[in-house]
């Protein structure tokens, strides 16, 4: 099995770094100028899109959602034009700089802890923010609604679309094009046939993860002390990010937790413990079917920058065998360096009399999505699966998990004819879903209804600078399509939003099943995106 998706990320990695890097002080200066503006803005919608029950706040009807979309979709029309076009105005994780400084100006609250606690009871949330809870960070900047045209007709988009679909590259394909102001389908060719996604299964991890825990849950990693018997466990929390680096670049890190681990066994008095470690959280074969792979580790709760054996941090690798083990391990070392001495790591379950001595969580649920989605992460795609189970009340294994998926999606009312959903990140070649389930979730995740599903569509990779994308659509469309990469052997898949010509914001699904050339599938589908942007089609 071949899953190439992830090789042009690692080699244009640092060709996206020094974009970012050099559009970054352009950015910060436009902030600057209109940021008066802004919270002009703010304090004339804040009431407007104030939860429900907030004291003091009136009741009012939302804005529709062509009024969000157009918005949306002519303020983002502008920035592809007037800024991707000098440098890219897109940063390394996948989301806009400039919507970063959007939620910046709106004051966006930081996450809270995995247990329900303030974030402080962790990690000191010191990474990527969560996205507004409230206002959507895709408005543009100090953007007004403006009138766009009528979106595209079906026939004319059938001009257009059939010819480049029927590429005999793409063997038994589907598609769908939808108005995501209206949710109207105005394209579509086998639409609800249920295909192989690959992964763009991981829109639908994402909108699930997002629905049932929120874009500011956070991910912990604990250890514990057992009184009776002098055991200091690590217990895995679920998070595939954290990190034994020096750098912890804002996630969550084990240099860190051992640290104040010491120091909290310092003020008891103990220099000398054993050590455990607690993998319970998860149930199981940590095995993916597809067996032992470079493209993901071993599912299992605790692992230290996803088990990998070389420096990297996106696309395949070589993992070690044991994550849990490896993890506990790198940890007894760590505490060594700071005085105290620990007994070589076994397996084990934290009781209800252990004593939490130190905690560290990861970024926002909103953070850990647009990373799984801008670097189509494996691991992380099946660590929040799993963690939908945890939070729906389900079993945390592979068949609880696509089940967890699957239910949420129900719950948001979305299409799930002829969908099966065996784990998270698409690995699985039964996974089955349709074009009309993944254009339904790239506009659920616009609604202004559900702003906690807003990382969807953020952390989706944008064509020619990030992630996925970052080697594709030289072409002209670079900057304008923003979509979720799909790739087995005899799979390519594509599916995401653009900005039509017209200034219309679409979603699109293009799923091709049984190809026998992977590059010219690749291509025929961008060819259908790029065709999308560049089309009135009335």
């Amino acid at each position: 099995m071949v899953v190439p998706e992830l090789r042009p990320w690692r080699a244009a990695g640092p060709h996206v770094a020094r974009i970012a890097d050099a559009v970054r002080p352009r950015l910060a200066r436009a902030a600057e100028t209109v940021r008066p503006r802004l919270a002009r803005l703010a304090a004339a919608v804040g009431p407007r899109f104030a939860r429900p029950g907030q004291p003091g706040s009136p009741r009012v009807a939302r804005p529709k959602t062509w009024q969000f979309t157009a918005t949306a979709a002519t303020a983002g029309l502008a920035l592809a034009a007037g800024v991707a076009t000098a440098a890219g105005p897109w940063d390394s994780s996948g989301q806009r700089t400039a919507e970063r400084d959007r939620a910046v100006a709106l004051e966006a609250a930081r996450g809270t802890d995995h247990g329900g606690t303030r974030a402080h009871a962790g990690t000191p949330p010191r990474g990527p923010q969560a996205v507004p809870p409230a206002v959507s960070v895709l408005t543009g900047l100090g953007g007004t609604a403006t009138t766009v045209k009528s979106a595209p007709g079906g026939k004319a988009l059938g001009a257009v679309l059939d010819p480049l679909l029927e590429n005999p590259a793409l063997g038994r394909h589907s598609a769908a094009v939808v108005d995501v102001a209206t949710g109207e389908r105005l394209y579509g060719t086998g639409s609800e046939d249920a295909l192989t996604p690959a992964s763009t299964t991981k829109i639908a991890t994402a909108v699930a993860a997002l629905s049932a825990m929120g874009a500011d849950h956070r991910l912990t990693t604990r250890a514990v002390y057992e009184p009776d018997t002098g055991e200091v466990v690590l217990v895995g929390g679920g998070d595939p990010t954290l990190t034994a680096r020096k750098d912890a670049q804002g996630l969550a890190s084990l240099r860190d937790l051992a640290e104040r681990t010491a120091a909290a066994l310092a003020r008891r008095g103990v220099r000398e413990v054993t050590l455990s470690y607690d993998t319970t959280l998860y149930k199981g074969t940590t095995i993916h079917p597809i067996g032992v792979n470079p493209n993901l580790a071993a599912v299992t709760p605790l692992m230290v920058d996803e088990a990998r054996t070389d420096s990297s941090t996106s696309g395949p690798a070589p993992r070690v065998a044991g994550p849990a083990a490896d993890a506990a391990r790198t940890f007894g070392d760590l505490l060594k360096e700071h005085g105290v001495k620990a007994t070589p790591p076994g397996p084990s379950k934290a009781t209800t009399r252990a004593t939490t001595l130190a905690t560290v969580s990861s970024p926002p649920l909103a953070a850990l999505v647009e990373r799984m989605l801008t670097n189509s992460d494996n691991d992380l795609a099946e660590a929040l699966a799993r963690h939908t189970a945890l939070a729906t009340g389900g079993s945390a294994d592979f068949a609880g998990a696509g089940a967890a998926v699957t239910a949420r999606l129900k719950h948001l009312g979305l299409p799930l004819k002829g969908a099966d959903v065996k784990d998270g990140s698409g690995l699985d070649r039964r996974d089955k879903l349709t074009a009309g389930l993944l254009t339904a979730l790239l506009v659920k995740a616009g609604d202004p209804a559900h702003p906690e599903l807003r990382p969807a569509l953020t952390g989706l990779p944008v064509a020619g600078f990030t992630g996925t994308l970052a080697s594709r659509y030289t072409d002209g469309a670079a900057g304008v399509v923003r979509a979720k990469t799909g790739t087995l052997t005899g799979v390519n898949t594509l599916a995401g939003t653009v900005v039509d010509k017209d200034g219309r914001l679409l979603a699109f699904a293009f799923l091709a099943n049984n190809t026998t050339a992977p590059t010219a599938a690749q291509s025929a589908l961008d060819k259908a995106a790029t065709a999308l942007a560049a089309c009135g089609c009335r």
